[in-house]
């Protein structure tokens, strides 16, 4: 692809989103003359990943709302923290927000750096949003590359390598596009044509403003870019889940060792999740079985089975709380459990 080809695919796709920017609750109006807070840069490129826009808005706008600035957040109590991060999932992006917010307030004065090589320093911040926050935030020319991105640039030149192989490549094409002219917008104007136009499935190429450029477009079947191999099959695991209430309207919780899988989230005590799991019941109680729930991590699937019993356990691990409160503060996969157990 020429330079000049380069030139107009850019700036056909920076009008296009001068038009039809979305509305997000991190992003400001397309122009170089407005710059986004980069802690809500931060804060946003923090919870996309592996979410949906839709998903993590509420939760940002709840976040933002709490705790203002970066400052805020670091003054905060990790229990706090990880109750309100419940539902976003990947528990440890809660854990890196944490640690990365205290060490801008500590080591920075509450102020971001404003390069990608000072990001990188942060805890936390990978090379994806070290380049997201220096080119949206502070207008550095730099490659932003997510998924959407990946998707765009396969079409556009009909990249036959297969993804995950391919993203070397796939990132060196978007590299092309980078350039100090509007670095601030044109990552944000590629994410929102994969996401709205370039998507994964149906691409609305009829809409596209690239269209006249794409090489799979050309070929008549961009909906089989990128080109992907094919994945393992996901292992399956089994649990138990042991859920005691108080007669009173309150359940006794965990709180999950800080390393692993939801580190430091509160959770209902159960087994280990293996291909055989024990039945070891933590306390002497009237156990009853209230159902099994089904949920996906990345790695693996899980069927817990969940049992219940009321009564008063003498137990320095146990943290009560009221149920309607539990069931706001809990990781999805013991929210279910949670549900099935009162249902129950």
């Amino acid at each position: 692809m020429t330079a000049n080809e380069i030139k107009a695919l850019r700036k056909a796709l920076l009008d296009w989103y001068d038009a039809s920017a979305r509305t997000l609750p991190w992003r400001t109006e397309p122009g170089e003359a407005t710059r986004t807070d980069p802690y809500r840069v931060w804060m946003s490129e923090i919870m996309l990943q592996q979410t949906t826009t839709v998903h993590a808005a509420p939760y940002f706008n709840a976040f933002t709302a709490r705790w203002p600035t970066v400052s805020d957040l670091a003054a905060a109590e990790d229990a706090d923290v990880m109750a309100a991060w419940a539902g976003l999932g990947y528990y440890a992006r809660a854990r890196n927000l944490l640690a990365c917010a205290r060490m801008v307030a500590d080591e920075y004065a509450g102020v971001f750096p404003d390069t990608e090589e000072a990001l990188l320093k942060l805890k936390g911040v990978g090379s994806y949003t070290a380049a997201a926050v220096a080119a949206i935030a502070f207008g550095r020319p730099a490659n932003v590359v997510d998924g959407n991105v990946e998707r765009v640039m396969s079409r556009l030149f009909a990249v036959e390598a297969e993804l995950p192989s391919a993203r070397h490549e796939l990132k060196n094409l978007a590299g092309l596009f980078v350039s100090d002219h509007r670095p601030s917008d044109w990552p944000q104007a590629l994410m929102d044509l994969g996401a709205r136009i370039c998507r994964p499935k149906s691409p609305l190429c009829g809409e596209c403003p690239l269209s006249f450029g794409c090489a799979a477009y050309r070929q008549g079947d961009p909906q089989s870019y990128p080109k992907k191999a094919k994945k393992a099959e996901r292992p399956h695991r089994l649990g138990h889940a042991f859920l005691l209430r108080d007669g009173k309207g309150r359940v006794g919780l965990v709180r999950r060792a800080d390393k692993g899988l939801l580190g430091g989230m509160l959770g209902l005590v159960g087994s280990e999740w293996e291909t055989n799991p024990a039945y070891v019941p933590p306390f002497e109680a009237d156990w009853a079985e209230a159902g099994t729930i089904n949920h996906v991590f990345t790695h693996f699937s899980l069927d817990l089975t969940v049992h219940v019993a009321t009564g008063q356990v003498d137990d320095p691990a146990l943290v009560w709380m009221d149920e309607e409160e539990a069931l706001k503060s809990l990781p999805t996969v013991f929210r279910k459990a949670l549900e099935r157990a009162l249902g129950a």
